[in-house]
């Protein structure tokens, strides 16, 4: 929650600052650093360190390599390097809109509130991670040019690559977890006729 509500604080004052076209130049996406855009990463790589940490300390985690530790582990390299050297701060904050986290709501699979639930799930998972990650994964390709000759691009292009392959994963977990939802809810509807 602090994570998403913080990336929308920096993001909306960018636009009201530079308007759209001035916050997606390739200068200040590599190179500058919008106000809070350095803590709020620093944040979000402390809370991604913790919950990695706290995955593998208490085996809260299904698979022989589960998706959420890998997903954590391209994070917490990329923020780790970019923190350290100062760059591709502007990049990464883009690439948190997709941290924007689901309702907590009720479990009874007929409420509206989870209804409703799975609807903003669906809508974030598709426009805040999918659409937003292969937007930054374009954008990188097409700016690949003004990047220098350091690690910039490379680790920017791996890390984009490994997070739209695991969104591939999630979006199959998320599938799997709204038909185990719907489930009782068709079996409920089905006994309800007879």
């Amino acid at each position: 929650m602090v994570t998403s509500t913080s990336v929308i604080f920096i993001l909306y004052r960018q636009w009201l600052s530079n308007g759209s076209s001035g916050m997606f130049d390739h200068s200040q996406l590599v190179e500058g650093t919008w106000p809070w855009a350095f803590e709020a990463l620093c944040f979000s790589c402390g809370y991604f360190a913790y919950d990695q940490w706290d995955m593998l300390h208490y085996r809260l985690y299904n698979g022989w390599i589960p998706s959420i530790l890998v997903h954590h582990l391209v994070l917490l390299i990329c923020f780790t390097l970019a923190l350290y050297r100062n760059v591709t701060i502007n990049y990464l904050i883009l690439t948190l809109i997709c941290e924007v986290r689901r309702m907590a709501g009720i479990r009874n699979a007929r409420s509206i509130v989870v209804k409703l639930e799975w609807f903003l799930n669906w809508i974030t998972f598709f426009v805040a991670r999918c659409a937003s990650h292969i937007l930054i994964t374009a954008k990188l390709i097409r700016d690949a040019h003004k990047f220098g000759k350091g690690v910039e691009l490379p680790l920017a292009l791996f890390g984009m690559a490994g997070m739209n392959f695991l969104n591939i994963g999630l979006g199959i977990d998320l599938f799997k977890a709204f038909k185990r939802e719907r489930k009782p809810q068709q079996v409920n509807h089905h006994q309800h006729h007879e």
